[in-house]
């Protein structure tokens, strides 16, 4: 279990950044540039880990704890779901519970510290942050229960299992539907166009980072490693029901594990091109639409 859970988190700490690069640089094809290096977050993470933090007197220990709450829960959540046919170090019964609300644990300390600055605008990117959040939260919610159906286990090491590529000739169509509203859910947790915009410089605008126009130099290297390790192990979940085969060779396991998550960064890239950010009147909507269509796909087990 020791030697599971040391390559989950070693595959995890040196990836989730290259899905950044990714994703910015099938971005930068679209729009006809070359764009910056596919590592340049790791440049980034390494120049924010060296500067100096600047912390203003208003604030308490519930400004600092946003951050190491931030970038502690994704390696935590990361030990419950296998990575490709890699099986999960920890498992149990109902821990697929334990992985919602771990993400729910971060972004409260997350909305936390940006209300902690006092700052009327990181006050309105937490409000907005964390209203898309619960109206998300029924989807992954859906979507669990229709792999804890088709499994029949409560753990997600089962639901992600060997008994996946079989569900899909029995219930191909429910499991297509929480394919795509998992999607949807990817995008709006990890706060990607359309539904915010990672780019925008535009406070009004913001969503996620206005919650974090405070954070500086290491704190803000937390903010941006944890979202990384965020999209990484929500993205492993994604890409398990997309890919649910098993191989008898581990290292091909792997390999097809490494390739459907930098595929999964061009999607995200190409989504990002193609589409222009919804207004925020028009979220609410489209994440109801997909908590009802998640809800339709467990009603077809259900029959």
């Amino acid at each position: 279990m020791i030697g599971k859970a040391l390559l989950h988190l070693l595959l995890l700490f040196l990836l989730s950044p290259l899905l950044l690069g990714v994703i910015g640089k099938t971005k930068a094809l679209f729009a006809g540039r070359w764009g910056a290096p596919l590592l340049q977050p790791y440049f980034d993470l390494w120049k924010l880990m060296r500067k100096g933090m600047v912390l203003s007197e208003t604030t308490t220990w519930v400004f600092l704890a946003g951050p190491l709450i931030g970038f502690a829960v994704p390696p935590l959540a990361a030990l419950f779901i296998p990575f490709g046919a890699l099986t999960a170090p920890v498992s149990f019964t109902g821990d697929l519970i334990l992985f919602v609300y771990l993400f729910g644990l971060s972004r409260f300390f997350t909305a936390s510290a940006a209300l902690d600055t006092g700052s009327s605008f990181e006050g309105m990117g937490a409000a907005r942050e964390v209203t898309f959040s619960c109206l998300a939260e029924p989807t992954l919610l859906f979507v669990l229960i229709v792999l804890a159906r088709l499994a029949g286990d409560l753990s997600l090491d089962a639901m992600l299992g060997p008994s996946l590529q079989p569900a899909w000739h029995q219930a191909g169509a429910a499991l297509g539907l929480a394919l795509v509203s998992l999607f949807v859910v990817l995008l709006v947790e990890n706060s990607r166009i359309p539904f915010d915009d990672p780019n925008t410089h535009l406070e009004l605008t913001m969503i996620h980072e206005v919650m974090v126009l405070d954070h500086s130099g290491p704190a803000f290297g937390l903010i941006l490693y944890g979202a990384a390790m965020k999209l990484f192990v929500l993205g492993a979940v994604l890409m398990r029901m997309a890919l649910p085969m098993t191989y008898p060779s581990p290292w091909l396991n792997l390999l097809v594990f490494v390739a459907g998550m930098l595929a999964l960064a061009v999607v995200i890239g190409v989504v990002e091109s193609i589409m222009a950010r919804l207004r925020l009147i028009r979220i609410p909507q489209v994440l109801v639409g997909t908590t009802l269509l998640s809800a339709f796909a467990m009603v077809l087990l259900l029959r």
